[in-house]
């Protein structure tokens, strides 16, 4: 979702829009100029933008708060669940050739690249679903005329997505993606897919749908080129602090080689040895009282790829558990482990039961499930209402 503010696989299929005003065709024809002058032609711009009826529902999807909150240890639960590492491997063995491939040719971890790509589509699972996904180019549209906060960036992006299509590239109807105008497998804005995509399967066009080939040649090539992706280095790992530890120094600022800290008694979580002891890291304490961790520039990578530190870590974590990783060694403070696939389809089925519908029993937790969770919390007094798909729902739904 690079450079998407935010935007994700999970954002909501508009549900009406509005009829084009005689303002907004006003403001197309006045637009015209900016498409002109980028090179985009007439032709093109008349067959996308003449007509064009804006997705006004993106207004109230950028300023809508979230109905739940998710703690750290919730938020890397859901993402690294067991069905999302089942279907990473599934797709590792599937695809074994072209992540070989990939990372030969950048230099970028095939699990850090599965991670990002169960993060951003569940490995293309949503990627044209049009329950979470939209057509972008009325979405940036109505962003580009009526935001005027951030009018020059989507302005922007709407003149990408139309040199898209005027290279021919793509069809506008088969530009769909989040609210914001992100697209594909790895969710490429149209910024991205000009620049930094990749016609990695050689069929004379960069395209971010259909095979995953150019969206992780070009998700690789990003973190190698915007986000200076160091070949043969780990992201980090997970420390284990000695007693007595000062914690001020896990302020996440202070570069030292692992063997640096090694002396301050800092260790790898597992026990095992730093593999390159003079590569330089970061000591991070997510949460006190949590695990620690030791973070270093491919972490970072990841974090240029979606500014969130929760993101980042349940990426890297994510495309750990695909290799065969076990989950953290320590538990957050107040954590749970995360429920099974067997126990998310019983907490789906219960919800069903009791009148609170997550649209299907599939061991997934979409936002369905998460909405119908929130009601079910509510009814019966939870605190929090936090809308997780965890242990304590499901005990609750088993004693109703």
């Amino acid at each position: 979702m690079a450079g998407a503010l935010g935007a994700t696989a999970l954002a909501c299929a508009p549900s009406a829009w509005a009829a084009p005003t005689p303002a907004f065709a006003r403001w197309v024809e006045a637009f015209r100029a900016h498409a002109v002058r980028r090179g985009i032609s007439e032709a093109t711009y008349n067959r996308v933008m003449i007509g064009l009826t804006p997705d006004t529902s993106v207004y109230a999807q950028q300023s809508a708060q979230p109905e739940f909150t998710e703690l750290t240890w919730q938020y890397i639960n859901r993402r690294c669940s067991e069905w999302r590492v089942n279907t990473g491997r599934e797709r590792a063995r599937e695809y074994a050739g072209l992540l070989a491939r990939v990372e030969k040719e950048y230099g970028v971890d095939r699990w850090m690249l599965m991670g990002l790509w169960g993060m951003e589509s569940s490995f293309g699972d949503v990627v044209d679903n049009p329950k979470y996904m939209r057509p972008v180019i009325p979405a940036l549209a109505a962003l580009a005329y009526g935001e005027p906060r951030r009018r020059a960036y989507w302005e922007a992006e709407l003149l990408n997505a139309l040199t898209i299509v005027d290279r021919g590239w793509a069809q506008p109807q088969q530009m769909i993606g989040s609210w914001a105008g992100a697209m594909g497998h790895t969710q490429w804005m149209p910024e991205v897919w000009l620049h930094m995509g990749v016609d990695f399967d050689h069929d004379g066009r960069v395209n971010p749908f259909g095979k995953p080939d150019d969206s992780l040649a070009g998700t690789a090539r990003y973190l190698l080129e915007r986000g200076k992706y160091r070949r043969g280095e780990a992201w980090g790992c997970e420390a284990r602090l000695p007693a007595g530890f000062k914690t001020h120094l896990a302020d996440n600022r202070s570069w030292r080689s692992y063997a640096k800290w090694h002396e301050l008694g800092v260790r790898r979580a597992d026990g095992a040895a730093f593999a390159r002891p003079e590569d330089q890291v970061k000591l991070w304490l997510p949460v006190d009282g949590g695990p620690a961790f030791l973070v270093g520039q491919n972490f970072k990578a990841v974090y240029s790829y979606n500014p969130s530190s929760n993101y980042s870590l349940a990426l890297v974590h994510l495309g750990d558990r695909v290799r065969g990783d076990p989950p953290f060694r320590q538990q957050f403070p107040g954590g749970e482990r995360a429920p099974t696939f067997e126990e998310v389809k019983e907490i789906q089925r219960r919800l069903n039961e009791h009148g609170f519908h997550t649209d299907g029993i599939d061991g997934r937790t979409g936002l369905d499930t998460i909405k119908a969770i929130l009601a079910f919390q509510k009814k019966v007094g939870m605190d929090p209402a936090d809308g997780y798909a965890g242990l304590k729902v499901l005990a609750r739904l088993r004693q109703s």
